[in-house]
């Protein structure tokens, strides 16, 4: 069940071209979950010159979402055969270089892997020869390394993962090591929210100015990596990544990152495959579309940020600067993010009197309105977004049942036809939106909400995804 099938044939066939020796095959691999699934993978020997020259063999595992994501990459040595550990290596075979650890489709790719893996092998050679003792020891070892390699893991190794894998332990990831990314891991550890983050930092430049500094004063539980599988077993995944690149237009601002998103999701779905996706990159409404497409996980685990921060702030002006308790209640800011939102209730307090409830919706839109202006005057910087993401992800991982304003699939809401993903009071638990409140109806704001549905949907079908 490969996604992108057509792509990964054409890699494979340059391999056999250029490395005739390699054979093919389809097994089942075991992760380190304990979950499992069938994988095409190869395995042969690359020739390598440390002085004399050797031909060492390796062992090649392509994910079903490559290219857009790194294979997964061992030694298979020989009985006589022992492995070097070193930077590039570990005890069990598995291999880690820096080409696996930047990798990025279309520069990326099998053949470029190997031609490094044979540099770096050069500069330390991965293996050596074992005595005849050694070697009977080695045999073991290599047994046991197949059985975890080729899907082979016995029942006991399993049920022990299993174990330990239904222990509580909430882990969060954070995508993007930018001002954002980095206000979203202080605003998770601040309010000790989850047993581990992890901060993936995708930029080239090493030891960039904030990560370095979240390094050098070791906050508590913070893990910072370039490697995706850092990510596994998260609960909560963070998008917060914005690529502007060349771009020139709005639509090639929303394009670059687009492509830059083609490269991310399939690895962090791979690695946390029942994990909640939170979306706080812009557009947020498009980029949140973009990653349901692109992970194929269900619209309910699948999240923009939203209004939720509009939204806390629209009711604390309500309650603390207007005096106006009873109206913030059941108030929302909902929509589209920017100048676009709309306020909204979820209920209507008004009495039964057709005259009097006229009244008490006047006086309530002009309040509302009044609201609406000072929170025009409330910028978005990357610590309050930080903390609005703190918000929703501890509603998530506490499974609070906690109403928040969130992108959410419109499609069905509001006479809303086309798939868009809009800001709507929803229900927030371990499985993401567990059900979407319903709002009282308001003819003007159902047509704003159908003219930015709109709008969307028209953006939407000029990407290419």
């Amino acid at each position: 069940q490969y996604k992108f099938r057509d792509l990964t044939i054409e890699e494979l066939k340059d391999v056999s071209k250029t490395y005739p020796n390699f054979t093919f095959s389809m097994n089942t691999y075991t992760f380190k979950d304990g979950s499992q699934k069938d994988l095409l993978n190869f395995s042969g020997t690359v020739p390598v010159k440390y002085g004399n020259s050797y031909n060492i063999p390796i062992h090649l595992w392509i994910l079903d979402s490559h290219p857009f994501a790194p294979p997964i990459c061992f030694l298979k040595p020989t009985a006589n055969m022992g492995i070097a550990v070193g930077k590039h290596v570990d005890a069990r075979g598995r291999i880690y270089l820096p080409y696996l650890q930047n990798w990025s489709h279309p520069k990326s790719s099998l053949i470029g892997l190997i031609k490094e893996m044979i540099a770096k092998f050069e500069e330390e050679l991965p293996l050596y020869s074992l005595s005849s003792s050694d070697a009977a020891r080695q045999s073991e070892l290599l047994s046991y390394i197949a059985k975890i390699t080729e899907g082979e893991t016995d029942m006991k190794s399993r049920s022990k993962t299993r174990d330990r894998n239904e222990e509580c332990f909430n882990k969060i990831t954070v995508v993007g090591a930018g001002d954002l990314g980095i206000a979203c891991v202080l605003a998770v550890a601040a309010k000790d929210i989850a047993d581990k983050v992890v901060l993936l930092d995708l930029s080239e430049a090493a030891a960039k100015g904030g990560t370095m500094d979240l390094e050098i004063f070791a906050v508590p539980n913070v893990e910072i990596s370039k490697d995706f599988s850092a990510s596994a077993d998260s609960k909560v995944v963070v998008l917060t990544v914005n690529s502007l690149g060349n771009a020139q237009t709005y639509l090639d601002v929303i394009q670059s990152n687009v492509d830059l998103f083609r490269g991310i999701i399939p690895a962090v779905t791979h690695y946390s495959q029942n994990a909640v996706l939170l979306v706080a990159s812009h557009p947020v409404e498009v980029m949140t579309f973009v990653s349901w497409k692109l992970s194929s996980f269900p619209k309910s685990r699948v999240i923009g940020v939203g209004a939720n921060l509009d939204s806390e702030r629209f009711r604390y002006i309500l309650t603390n600067l207007l005096k106006a308790e009873v109206l913030a209640k059941d108030a929302w800011v909902i929509g589209e993010q920017g100048e676009d939102k709309v306020p909204s209730w979820i209920s209507c307090n008004v009495a039964a009197n057709q005259t009097e409830a006229m009244a008490a919706r006047n006086s309530r839109e002009k309040v509302a309105n009044r609201a609406m202006e000072v929170l025009k005057g409330k910028g978005q910087r990357s610590w309050s977004v930080g903390l609005s993401v703190a918000d929703l992800a501890d509603s998530i991982l506490k499974d609070k049942r906690k109403v928040h304003s969130v992108s959410t699939l419109a499609k069905g809401c509001c006479n809303i036809n086309s798939e868009v993903f809009l800001s709507l009071p929803c229900i927030l638990g371990t499985s993401g939106v567990i059900e979407m409140v319903r709002l009282e109806e308001d003819p003007l704001v159902q047509e704003k909400l159908q003219s930015s549905a709109g709008s969307i949907h028209d953006l939407q079908q000029q990407l290419k995804l």
